[in-house]
């Protein structure tokens, strides 16, 4: 066997010991697995509901400084529509998404100062899949824990400072995890959830507000991001239209040429 051909071996052989070294570690400490969101940043409808529940239940604690009332226009909703259903305050239609919230006296009730959203969705991209399938999954992995200042923890985000804000929509729900021998150890293994408390919406209804509002917060990190990738498209048709073009007129330039 050559040198290439071990070396190539090698390196093969130490990848994949890194990836399973990887998947061992997130199921030893706990990791679940992130669910797929639905990512309709295209869909009207869907993203005029999430930017209603913003409004209603994340913009009492979370600013989002980098988005403007009016640009809500973009998603359908008309000036009178975000006066009379999304501005509850004094704020102007040309205002930013800000909060009253003191930072200080944040930081004493959470522990830490609510992070802005303008670009969570952006932000939180990691090995387990794009922000916002980290965001659908941490909005529907909330459970009671007694022993949290807030009352409540979650599975994506273990000992978070935040409480469960969208609770009466989904109820209480509590983890059941089952106990797996790995490695001559006992791992505990994430298996489902039990309903403890309903909520007022069904289960399928709640992932679906969830989903709804984890659309916008993703097209909220990029409003022209669907405008982008139409106009991605035209441009490359017209390449594609423009190289044959480029093609055949160099054929005819130099077709005289020995």
């Amino acid at each position: 066997m050559s040198r290439t051909m071990q070396s190539v071996k090698k390196v093969s052989l130490a990848i994949l010991l890194a990836v399973g070294l990887s998947g061992f570690a997130q199921a030893s400490g706990g990791g679940i697995v992130w669910d797929k969101a639905p990512n309709k940043t295209n869909d009207m409808a869907a993203l005029q509901n999430g930017a209603k529940i913003f409004v209603n239940y994340c913009l009492n604690c979370h600013a989002a400084a980098f988005m403007r009332y009016n640009r809500l226009q973009d998603i359908g909703l008309t000036e009178a529509q975000i006066k009379d259903q999304l501005l509850f305050t004094s704020a102007k239609v040309g205002d930013t998404m800000k909060v009253a919230m003191d930072p200080n006296q944040a930081k004493a009730w959470f522990g830490a100062n609510p992070p802005d959203l303008s670009v969570i969705a952006r932000s939180r991209a990691g090995s387990g899949g794009s922000g916002a399938d980290y965001l659908y999954t941490y909005m529907r992995t909330f459970y009671p824990d007694a022993d949290k200042p807030t009352g409540w923890n979650n599975l994506a985000y273990p000992n978070v400072g935040m409480p469960h804000v969208l609770w009466e929509l989904q109820g209480e729900r509590s983890p059941v995890f089952a106990t797996m021998k790995e490695y001559g150890k006992d791992v505990q293994v994430f298996k489902g959830w039990e309903q403890v408390k309903p909520g007022s919406m069904t289960p399928l209804q709640y992932d679906e507000a969830v989903g709804d509002l984890v659309n916008y917060l993703q097209w909220m990190g990029e409003p022209g991001q669907n405008t982008r990738v139409r106009v991605g498209v035209w441009v490359l048709l017209f390449l594609g239209v423009f190289t044959l073009f480029a093609w055949r007129l160099n054929a005819a330039y130099w077709k005289d040429v020995k």
